[in-house]
């Protein structure tokens, strides 16, 4: 395990299936080709021996999309509460290699405020995952407010990870060349603008304002907005817009992770805009596999400290690991 200099290797995207939550999930939610399902249910040999394989200490496991977000409200409660005792069960096992964040049931905001608190302060969790919409809703709204409140109180980050893009906003932006090209509607750039949106509408909202220890985690080198943050600040500055400074704003309270964008010169635009201290590495396993991630890191050209801070740092500070 470690790098080949000796460095620790924390992942913090890295994901995982319940086997009560995935037999509840449509054949379109819990598709995949049967590779991706074998990785996604097994926490076990296999999983170990591909993190022992590419050098990875460490596993942040989340519940892939959709989890329990698009299930009725009362079920999604009772599952998320199944899942995330099932998966501290697990982590309980081996928890030098592994940590968790919560499954939230999203479609009864007040049970996902108390569903964080629980797994956080009970089963010991780093914070929760959000994937998507909830019933075509964005996670900024103000009925999810009390989740935004309830992880300042604990002190622990909420992950705003992609998942399917609204229906309304397949057929109008994606069709036709979904049956040719699907990973243009996912993580080709369906899941890139949809949960880039949600981030930009989080600044926008207020809540960060209203709850100012709020913390956000967007993987995927963050979705795009740290190549974007001049000119979406420039636009929102020009006369007309409500007076909101938005790049501080999102420099403030977001974190980003490298999960399935190994680009050099992604990294470095993120290095510049947020600074190293708020990069964190992950891999997204096992829609990505382990070993391009950690080779990347290996040949990147930054000095050790910085590595040091991507690889394990700044996972230990925001997660309390």
């Amino acid at each position: 395990m470690t790098t080949k200099r000796g460095q620790q290797v924390i992942a913090i995207e890295e994901h995982y299936w319940d086997l009560e939550v995935s037999a509840q999930l449509t054949t379109a939610d819990a598709g995949g080709p049967t590779a991706i399902q074998e990785r996604l249910e097994d926490l076990g040999e296999l999983r170990i021996r591909e993190m022992d394989e590419a050098g990875i200490d460490v596993q942040v496991l989340s519940h892939a999309p959709p989890a329990t977000q698009r299930m009725a409200p009362e079920m999604s409660v009772a599952m998320s509460i199944g899942a995330n005792d099932r998966l501290a069960e697990f982590v309980s096992t081996q928890p030098d290699r592994f940590a968790a964040f919560a499954a939230l049931p999203t479609p009864d905001p007040q049970a996902s405020a108390d569903e964080l608190e629980r797994t956080v302060t009970k089963l010991g969790f780093k914070g929760a995952m959000i994937h998507g919409l909830t019933d075509g809703v964005f996670f900024d709204d103000k009925r999810f407010w009390p989740v935004f409140e309830r992880a300042q109180a604990l002190d622990v980050p909420l992950y705003i990870h992609p998942a399917m893009p609204h229906p309304a906003v397949i057929d109008a932006y994606y069709k036709p060349y979904t049956d040719d090209y699907p990973g243009f509607l996912t993580a080709g750039w369906g899941f890139t603008v949809e949960t880039a949106t949600a981030g930009i509408r989080i600044v926008l909202s207020g809540v960060l304002d209203k709850y100012p220890g709020t913390e956000i985690i967007l993987g995927h080198m963050g979705e795009g907005l740290p190549f974007l943050l001049w000119r979406i600040d420039s636009a929102l500055a020009r006369p007309g817009n409500k007076p909101m400074a938005f790049r501080d704003a999102f420099s403030e309270h977001f974190y980003i992770t490298t999960s399935g964008n190994f680009s050099d010169p992604a990294l470095l635009c993120c290095i510049q805009e947020l600074g190293v201290d708020r990069i964190l590495f992950s891999v997204d396993y096992p829609f990505v596999m382990n070993p391009p991630g950690v080779e990347w890191m290996e040949s990147i050209h930054l000095n050790n400290e910085d590595k040091d801070k991507i690889l394990n740092g700044n996972a230990k500070q925001l997660l309390k690991l």
